[in-house]
């Protein structure tokens, strides 16, 4: 394996953005993926092993804890990696949830755009007492809650857990318990808990709490940002197509830009685009 490259993903700005770690080469044992994973500290890195075509990739996810079957962000940061090196196309990762395609632009000013298109989501179940375990866990109260939206667990590749919240004050104020949390998502097979204020019709604030990874927040989440778009198709809260924004980070000084396209047929995936800049 090479040296692990480190990119800002879902910016323009090497400050803001969720930094994530791009190894190119064989994958080495699980063991070694998530100790170099480990060393890099971000929230995720992604392996990226070669085929026989410069354009395909077998690619694995690795936090600082555990692997993760599917990452948005590492994908966005991988993607630059790879154009930067070999060019604008569409690329295509195999990954432990399916074949992830990811397009990339390159613009003459050196700045890089890429687009992965998620696969199908779903929707999973939740039960009341999961829920409300979690949200003392956040110290949320049902009363907290937007009652336009439902609580439910999402999946565009893995499962999110979507909390709703009526205002951005309460968004503004996360803190939770890290050690409780992460209990209950490893119980509930969460990878992430994604806490989100609709701001306006098609924009959303979201904060994102990960500490099955050994992460307490997540600045930029593209694979909760996938599983929000099918999220809101399921229960009708946009007509599509559309396209939304998702901002996240701000609360933590790492803005972040996330823009979720969701077409006429979501089961045809969900597209996630956002900058990327290597620092």
């Amino acid at each position: 394996m090479s040296d692990p490259l480190h990119v800002a993903a879902f910016t323009s700005d090497p400050e803001g953005g969720n930094l994530a770690g791009v190894v190119i080469g064989e994958h080495g044992a699980p063991s070694e993926m998530m100790a170099v994973a480990a060393d890099v500290g971000h929230s995720e890195t992604a392996f990226l092993a070669p085929t026989d075509d410069r354009m395909v990739w077998n690619t694995r996810y690795f936090a600082p804890q555990m692997e993760v079957d599917f990452c948005g962000h590492a994908t966005i940061a991988a993607g630059s990696i790879l154009g930067t090196r070999f060019g604008a196309g569409t690329y295509l990762l195999h990954t432990n949830v399916g074949e992830i395609p990811v397009d990339v632009t390159l613009s003459n000013d050196g700045a890089v755009h890429v687009t992965l298109t998620s696969v199908a989501p779903s929707q999973g179940k939740l039960s009341d007492a999961a829920l409300s375990e979690a949200l003392y866990a956040l110290g949320y109260d049902h009363s907290d809650l937007d009652p336009s939206m439902p609580t439910a667990v999402s999946n565009a590749g893995v499962n999110h857990l979507m909390i709703p919240l009526k205002d951005r004050a309460t968004l503004a104020h996360l803190d939770y318990d890290f050690d409780a949390l992460r209990s209950l998502m490893e119980q509930e097979d969460w990878t992430t808990v994604d806490c989100l204020v609709r701001s306006g019709g098609t924009e959303f604030h979201v904060r994102n709490a990960f500490p099955v990874g050994g992460i307490v927040e997540d600045p930029a989440t593209g694979a909760a940002a996938a599983a929000l778009g099918g999220y809101l198709v399921h229960y009708g809260l946009v007509v599509v197509p559309t396209t939304i924004q998702v901002y996240q980070g701000y609360d933590m000084g790492s803005p972040s830009q996330i823009t979720v396209e969701i077409s006429s047929d979501p089961q045809a995936g969900i597209r996630v685009s956002g900058s990327a800049v290597i620092v």
